[in-house]
């Protein structure tokens, strides 16, 4: 083997070495961002929280619907708001107020009720409004949480109203899940019909990209 082709071989060893170091640091980077989000939204939360029970376990939907809806609603452009599918469904902006909306009504339902001078036509004319529309999320997510904290876990089994059905607290639980469950998946629908990927599928991609092959 010649001196030359030694360094050749060397040369290409170094090169692999750091598009490996490359992308392993890029992967961290991304995978701490998305920690320290979580983190932010567990602090914000973890105050008087219960960590287990039933109220404990819906506290951790809560959170992570929060995260998804405001995240997404942060990656559309202001200018999809308005965007609907089709004549008499949901625009983009109208699906995030409706959200808005039922987590103040269903908060009441479960004992909370809205902040005093909450006008409800308000919050859908807001429909179109991107970041005040984001910041209504938030407070809603905020007002539902604190609805949740004022329950105790011995309320699981009360009869419980929610969506016109009699069922239990912990049953009422569940639907709300399943609630914000169907329309995250219809705006995640719309972000695609106008091509916007999910912040948190984007993220992933960009870990799983393999190194680009070292130039010859």
């Amino acid at each position: 083997m010649t001196q030359q082709t030694e360094n050749k071989q060397e040369t290409t060893m170094v090169r692999n070495l750091l598009y490996c170091l490359i992308l392993t640091a890029t992967s961290w980077t991304l995978s701490a961002a998305v920690s320290a989000q979580d983190k932010a939204i567990e602090k914000t939360t973890s105050a008087g929280a219960p960590t287990s029970g039933a109220r404990a376990e819906f506290l951790e939907e809560i959170s992570y619907y929060e995260q998804r809806y405001t995240r997404l609603a942060e990656a559309m452009p202001a200018e999809k708001y308005g965007w609907r599918p089709g004549e008499g469904v949901r625009s983009v902006g109208e699906v995030y107020a409706h959200i808005v909306a039922a987590n103040y009504g269903v908060a009441r339902a479960l004992g909370t009720q809205p902040p005093a001078g909450l006008d409800m036509k308000a919050v859908m004319g807001l429909a179109n409004d991107k970041p005040k529309l984001i910041q209504a999320l938030k407070d809603s997510f905020a007002h539902f949480r604190g609805a949740i904290l004022a329950l105790n876990d011995s309320d699981a089994d009360k009869p419980q109203k929610m969506f016109n059905r009699q069922t239990t607290v912990r049953g009422a639980f569940m639907m709300i899940d399943r609630h914000w469950g169907e329309h995250l998946g219809q705006s995640i629908a719309y972000a695609r019909m106008n091509g916007v990927v999910p912040p948190w599928t984007e993220e992933f991609q960009q870990q799983q990209k393999p190194a680009d092959k070292p130039k010859p």
